[in-house]
């Protein structure tokens, strides 16, 4: 059963600091040796004295000292790793900018209009995919500063909230102010800002019930290139044309600057439930989790586990284990659940829901990139993979992408499990482990992505459900999107003609 202890403490936070960006060392696990590194500028911006004097004089802090900047600006992607304890930082050439007001983000982005200064937005740099790393240099925009709660409208359940305020900060307010939730618990919720989840399209772990992210938004303001601010959105529904709030949602800093959003709440459950069962293989789980989506189950989480991590997760090896868990008022939780009970019972064998439940609440985050069960050596690589496809292909997709990251050479295993489920596809979350010559830790990454990505390509599936572009999957935007990519170029274009905002993200 799902305890209030549970949502009440947001299915636990780890051990961070409350309303703080973390900084992940490497050089202690990685190594470091020489290497190449994941991104390049052939001529990166360095701002020059005169513009560090207008914005100094524009913003709360300007950052200079070089140590300083690359630890601001490191985040949690793989390939920073890599590439950093192998002497290969990722922000020689930017400065950092504090901000504390919508009118600061604009005066900043006027100035660096006017000197045609490249801008990357930087919140909680929790991202994995190097989404926030100023690779062309200039000025680095700290949002954190944008701290501030606005409003909350009761009656309508939307809050108004800046977009630096921590994910932790911000689930722990609306609950003891108002006795609200937003139900959006990424693993990073503790190191992540709303606006970072804005920006990069998020999910959390109980999706399934609450949505993704861009379902939470209401309406949101945007400071764009040029420092002109803009308000999109504030409607349930609109019919006035194409759908502007969600244009910025997921443009990762490329189009614009997220200030504040105002979300849509849910009331804190108040009755909770779990069942697990097992499944002979990871197709039958996937069939199960199929019928009940497609039957009208919306459980807060349909997770299911294949062989390799159940026996990570759970102590079970030989069986795929499903875990149906759900939140709310009762008489939903226990309907919803008697469908899945149904449909579970008649193909996999009922485990112990609630000490599963129990287990994941515990152990979630040791699959992925845990080397849990390997041995960890100076050149262990690991990290993960989230995609979405129709239930029609996920079968396919689930074996091919596991045999393309076991076939690359020296790749320890490849695993996967489901985590996020619709009436018409799910998200498979995969995950990647190698052990290679710590000078070939580069290589052995980008060929597993490589492999993997081809199949999800060919199946005509999506790159990724919840995790976003960055640099990362930035080869394989133009083969996913085809001549949706031509779109998106023309809008980039239209919106930051001078490619000021993030440049290099998103494929572009």
């Amino acid at each position: 059963m799902i305890s209030k202890e549970a949502v009440k403490r947001g299915y636990n936070r780890g051990n961070y600091t409350v309303g703080a960006p973390t900084q992940p060392h490497y050089a202690a696990s990685l190594g470091a040796l020489p290497g190449e590194p994941y991104y390049t500028s052939a001529s990166p911006c360095v701002v020059d004295g005169a513009t560090l004097e207008l914005l100094a004089a524009a913003a709360e802090k300007v950052v200079t000292d070089v140590g300083l900047v690359r630890d601001g600006t490191r985040d949690w992607w793989a390939g920073t790793m890599i590439a950093e304890t192998s002497g290969h930082p990722a922000t020689p050439d930017a400065v950092i900018v504090h901000v504390s007001s919508t009118e600061q983000v604009q005066a900043v982005m006027r100035i660096a209009h006017a000197k045609n200064v490249p801008v990357t937005v930087s919140a909680g740099r929790s991202n994995v995919t190097g989404a926030a790393l100023p690779v062309s240099g200039g000025i680095v925009l700290d949002v954190c500063g944008l701290d501030k709660f606005v409003s909350f409208d009761e009656t309508s359940q939307i809050v108004e909230v800046e977009a630096g305020v921590f994910g932790d900060v911000f689930e722990e307010t609306i609950q003891a102010r108002y006795g609200m939730t937003m139900g959006h618990w990424p693993s990073s919720y503790a190191i992540s800002t709303v606006g970072g989840w804005v920006a990069c399209r998020g999910a959390g772990q109980l999706s399934t019930r609450y949505g993704k992210v861009e379902d939470m938004v209401y309406g949101m303001d945007v400071v764009l290139a040029n420092g002109d601010l803009v308000t999109l959105g504030d409607s349930a529904r609109s019919a006035v044309g194409p759908d502007l709030l969600q244009l910025f949602i997921g443009s990762e800093g490329t189009l614009g600057i997220i200030t504040r959003v105002r979300f849509k709440l849910h009331r804190l459950p108040s009755y909770g439930q779990a069942i697990a069962y097992g499944f002979d293989t990871f197709a039958g789980g996937l069939e199960a989790c199929r019928q009940i989506m497609q039957q009208g189950g919306t459980p807060a989480a349909l997770r299911l586990y294949d062989a390799l991590e159940s026996g990570v997760q759970f102590g079970l090896p030989d069986t795929n284990v499903l875990l149906v868990a759900d939140e709310g008022t009762g008489e939903l939780v226990d309907a919803g659940l008697a469908v899945a009970e149904r449909i579970c019972a008649s193909t996999g064998t009922r485990l112990d829901g609630d000490a599963i439940f129990e287990r994941w609440l515990d152990t979630r985050y040791l699959t992925g990139k845990s080397a849990e069960g390997f041995k960890r050596s100076p050149g262990f690589v690991a990290d993960t993979l989230e995609m979405i496809g129709p239930w029609s292909a996920l079968p396919a997709i689930y074996a091919e992408v596991v045999e393309a990251i076991n076939s690359v050479p020296g790749t320890l295993a490849g695993s996967a499990h489901q985590s996020h489920a619709y009436v018409d596809g799910a998200c498979l979350y995969f995950s990647l482990r190698g052990d290679v010559d710590v000078q070939d830790r580069a290589d052995w990454y980008r060929a597993a992505w490589d492999a993997a990505n081809e199949v999800i390509i060919r199946h005509r599936a999506t790159l990724s459900h919840h995790h976003g572009v960055g640099l990362l999957r930035a080869p394989y935007m133009e083969s996913s999107l085809g001549s949706g990519f031509g779109v998106l170029r023309t809008v980039k274009a239209a919106l930051d003609p001078g490619n000021l905002l993030n440049p290099g993200k998103l494929g572009l």
